[in-house]
């Protein structure tokens, strides 16, 4: 089979295009022929071996197709363990594999697993989401972020306030549904997002990047409010003090989803049913912002650390 692979860590010149043994499945693991799989930030990071997970070489990246099954012939959506997907066949746990519906395209249902269950994840679990409480989202044009802002209100926010790079991209923000959508450069971010708010702190923030960004989304918080940590696109690592959790009553969580790969059906499987049900309602749509063949996942990784794209990236294996 044709895969990408890379036998060293660093740019995306070290994904090479070629022909590797096809995976055999063991017990508990089925056979996946893939149909497209989906980019993900993390796997920038894993690339150049600074993901959370230490990465070993050689490797095949990736971690979420869409496919069928080789024993049922059932299309599903899975997740891979340790990597993988970047290829025309891929081997999965049976217990992170989930039937697609029949009126769900694959490209909705592989931007609902890794950004979709993410997204969830951080209002419902870790955000702690109440009802009318203003929700800030960074990166708002992303993939998670575009999700994240979608969910917002039908899990329960009064106001949604995201933050883009771009104009486009804050057009994008508000077409996902934001009340407002502001600039996040770190200088004066506090502000904006007071300003936003009618003057007052915010409740729960949703942070992927870190550094400068963080801090002052830190002090934006209202007394009980939530920040919560799902990236570190920046790559500045953040130090709170615990006196100005004291001081504020404010919350710093951290959020991994592999985390939630440990309990699979109550916090992997059920919530991507639930997501699924919510798509068909019309409640959460994925936007695609770019298309590649697999043999051009270098380009790929090109546009999206230079943050040309908005939404979901994939690799089209079909």
């Amino acid at each position: 089979m044709h895969a990408v692979r890379q036998h060293e860590f660093g740019g995306p010149d070290v994904l090479v295009f070629e022909e590797v043994p096809r995976p055999v499945p063991g017990p508990g693991e089925v056979l996946v022929r893939v149909r497209s799989v989906g980019i993900n930030f993390a796997d920038t990071h894993t690339r150049e071996n600074r993901y959370v997970r230490e990465a070993h070489l050689p490797l095949i990246p990736g971690q979420e197709v869409v496919g069928v099954r080789d024993d049922t012939g059932e299309r599903v959506v899975a997740m891979t363990q340790g990597g993988g997907a970047y290829a025309e066949w891929a081997v999965v746990p049976e217990d992170r594999c989930v039937p697609v519906p029949d009126d769900l395209a694959d490209d909705q249902a592989l931007g609902l697993l890794i950004q979709g269950l993410t997204a969830w994840h951080l209002h419902r679990t870790c955000g702690r989401l109440e009802g009318g409480e203003t929700v800030v989202v960074h990166s708002a044009a992303g993939g998670t972020g575009s999700l994240a802002v979608q969910l917002a209100k039908p899990l329960g926010a009064g106001r949604v306030i995201a933050t883009a790079s771009s104009p486009e991209k804050r057009e994008a923000a508000l077409a996902f549904g934001a009340d407002v959508a502001v600039d996040p450069d770190p200088e004066g971010l506090e502000g904006r997002l007071r300003e936003a708010n009618g003057g007052r702190g915010v409740d729960v923030v949703i942070d992927m990047a870190g550094g400068p960004g963080f801090e002052a989304s830190l002090r934006a918080l209202d007394p009980f409010g939530r920040i919560v940590v799902c990236g570190i696109a920046s790559k500045e690592q953040n130090e709170v003090r615990t006196g100005h959790l004291l001081r504020h009553s404010r919350s710093v969580v951290g959020f991994w989803l592999f985390h939630c790969l440990d309990d699979p059906e109550r916090r992997f499987r059920a919530p991507l049913r639930d997501l699924f049900e919510r798509a068909a309602r019309g409640e959460v749509s994925v936007s695609v912002g770019g298309r590649w063949p697999l043999a051009e996942a270098a380009a790929a990784h090109e546009s999206l650390v230079a943050r040309r794209t908005t939404g979901k990236l994939v690799l089209d294996v079909a």
